[in-house]
């Protein structure tokens, strides 16, 4: 019998009697080796001899801190862990065989990713469907700084992501379980882990004892997933991993994140009767559309309010349907339309305009209504209102239009002013509509550009479609020709860690087939079986392609990927221009400004490749997991988009396709 005297220095042993064995038996001189943690009969935990053999003399493993961790995980609602995991883990990987093999339909689902960047963004995109956070597990320091854009990505996108990490071993001579053990014991202990990730977070912590490992995990998930949403980060050392505990739940209805929150009465009042005198009242939003229900409410807003206009900022969701007449469309805060506004009404968005670009006129009235109105986590934001509110965008919607609805307000609106607004209103979004249509080149031998691919993918893949849009330079042109109007068919990062969509799409993907496994019952028209990530060579290129197709092929995620190869970084070009409209810039090569990507890597022999599909033993394109294909005019993406859907959701085999832009 051993007994760590460190734990037990200074603390009177009591009579063998008083103690049992971890299947509750007394104390037996005769049992094999054990561990004894002692404290004085009457404590908040009862001491308990921890045996190393069970019943039959079967070797079997306890019940740890790390176990607790996953156990509390999946008694949260978390049903999917992203893992990187190191030598910080051995308690965590112990853990994760026992949930397994123990309790396989109450154990969350583990997914290998080769590259940290490639697990938060899948996590980042799964909770972006599920509105759930989801885990992601990385080692120690190195671990967590390999994160990287991905957690600005979370942040700033009001992702909801639970992240945990491993500590360096605390002693070193084998004082404990866990103890270092290995040579990079002594060169990962930052001074202080924590503060690599703290202000990206909505809450960092450690758990320094599995006595309260669920009471930390539950807090941080409360933070999580209270609004604004985004990332939160636990770490844990060791020999507090393996430290063994008695099993204990938590009841979760007394963990809820805080509920949403209303406008008061008078801010409805003032806010509905500005909506209904102003002559250009628009509303400005970026994130309202996470919430699949607000985008049918500003839709009875814009209809009770004739000539009302709604410009999406493009912050990460589809917030209103292209389609309607009062859509201004998607235009990342440079639209015209907040000129000549005299009300806007800002929803769950952080910037509404370009101020020294397209600012509104000094005597607009101006009203914000937001979780977080004052946007705390920006330090330079001067967008000035009359009247700021912090509310949960549906649920002040919902009392804008019940009031405009129920109130007197509602007579105004039906004059035939009104009428004539939105006649107006209707004549000027078609005009935009014939615009579009012409920069589409639709011939066979045309060449490809953002406008033609845009048409295509609109009209060749299913209507249910869901796209994970990452383009850059692309994006708003992409956006005019899909004219998206099904709330959660455009999901945009809405931050600016280039490289999102790798992990993202597949986390996406996960997530809604995890809601269709979950609701087989539910009715679906059509269902969203189709996931295509459209992503730049440059923000490809960014952030561990290989990982993320790898994963892909490992655990049978089948997307469609269209890269869109201009050759390099476009963004950087404009944003010099912007500033020097007349420098040097005009004139210089890609090359001479270090954007250049030429010559271009085979971004689809490197997909194939990297999900293991390139083998001398293939001969047939059906065998293969991942067909990757380069298209160069309108007839070769049109004929690879008609096979992607059949091979995608018939096949359940992965595609991507490299569209070559001159």
């Amino acid at each position: 019998m051993s007994v760590h005297s460190s734990l037990v220095d200074n603390v009177p042993l009591h009579p063998k009697s008083s103690y049992q064995n971890a299947y509750g038996a007394p104390w037996d001189a005769n049992m094999p080796s054990f561990s004894i943690f002692v404290q004085p009969p009457g404590g908040v935990l009862c001491a308990k001899y921890k045996s190393a053999l069970g019943p039959n003399n079967k070797a079997e493993t306890s019940y740890t801190t790390a176990y607790a961790l996953f156990e509390a995980l999946w008694e949260a609602g978390i049903t999917a862990c992203f893992v990187n995991v190191g030598s910080d883990h051995p308690s965590i990987i112990e853990a994760i065989i026992k949930g397994k093999r123990e309790r396989p339909d109450r154990w969350p689902r583990f997914i290998t990713c080769p590259s940290e960047i490639t697990a938060i963004s899948m996590a980042d995109g799964y909770s972006r469907v599920s509105g759930r956070p989801q885990a992601v597990i990385v080692h120690v320091d190195v671990g967590t700084q390999a994160l990287g854009q991905g957690l600005h990505n979370a942040s700033v996108g009001r992702a909801p992501v639970f992240i945990f990490a491993g500590l360096c071993p605390y002693t070193e001579a084998g004082e404990m379980t866990g103890s270092r053990t290995e040579y990079m014991h002594w060169l990962q202990e930052a001074p202080d882990q924590k503060a690599i990730v703290r202000q990206y977070c909505r809450y960092t912590g450690e758990i320094r004892s599995g006595l309260n490992a669920k009471q930390t995990i539950s807090r941080a998930l409360q933070f999580a997933s209270s609004a604004p949403k985004g990332p939160v980060y636990l770490a844990s050392a060791r020999e507090t991993l393996a430290e063994e505990i008695e099993p204990y739940s938590l009841d979760q209805q007394q963990w809820q994140p805080i509920g949403p929150s209303a406008l008061p009465a008078e801010a409805v009042n003032e806010v509905a009767e500005a909506l209904v005198r102003s002559e250009r009242p628009l509303v400005i939003t970026g994130y309202s559309g996470r919430d699949r229900r607000c985008p049918e409410l500003l839709v009875a807003l814009a209809e009770l309010v004739p000539g009302l206009r709604v410009h999406d900022t493009g912050g990460s969701d589809l917030c209103f349907p292209f389609s309607h007449p009062a859509s201004q469309g998607f235009r990342l805060s440079t639209d015209d339309c907040t000129r000549d506004a005299d009300m806007i009404l800002l929803l769950d968005c952080d910037v509404p305009w370009i101020p020294s670009k397209n600012p509104p006129p000094k005597e607009t009235r101006i009203y914000h209504v937001d979780i977080d109105p004052l946007n705390q986590r920006i330090p330079v934001s001067f967008f000035p209102a009359h009247g700021r509110w912090t509310a949960d965008c549906y649920t002040a919607l919902e009392q804008l239009v019940t009031h405009i609805s129920t109130s007197p307000l509602l007579e105004i609106v039906q004059g035939a002013s009104y009428q004539n607004r939105k006649k107006a209103l209707v004549e000027v979004h078609e005009e935009r509509l014939r615009n579009i249509a012409t920069r589409c080149r639709l011939g066979d031998d045309e060449s490809l550009d953002a406008s033609n691919i845009g048409y295509l993918l609109k009209h060749i893949l299913p209507e249910s479609t869901v796209f994970v849009i990452e383009a850059v330079t692309c994006a708003q042109l992409l956006s005019d020709q899909l004219q998206l109007d099904r709330p959660g068919s455009w999901i945009n990062c809405g931050a600016t860690g280039i490289g999102w969509s790798n992990g993202a799409a597949l986390g996406v993907k996960m997530a809604l087939d995890d809601t269709l496994s979950n609701n087989p019952g539910k009715e679906t028209s059509p269902p969203p079986g189709l996931v295509c990530q459209v992503v730049g060579d440059g923000s490809f290129m960014c952030a561990a392609p290989s990982s993320a197709l790898w994963v892909a092929r490992k655990y049978n995620i089948p997307i469609l990927t269209v890269v869109l190869n201009n050759g390099g970084f476009k963004a950087p070009r404009n944003s010099t221009e912007l500033v020097y409209p007349n420098g040097m810039n005009k004139k210089a090569t890609d090359d001479e400004m270090n954007i250049s990507f030429r010559p271009s890597p085979n971004y689809a022999a490197l997909a194939e490749a990297a999900s293991g599909s390139i083998s001398k033993a293939i001969e047939k394109d059906a065998d293969q997991w991942m067909s990757g294909v380069q298209v160069d005019s309108v007839s070769t993406l049109k004929t690879e988009l008609s096979r992607a859907s059949n091979r995608i959701q018939a096949m359940g085999k992965g595609m991507f396709i490299e569209a070559l832009i001159p």
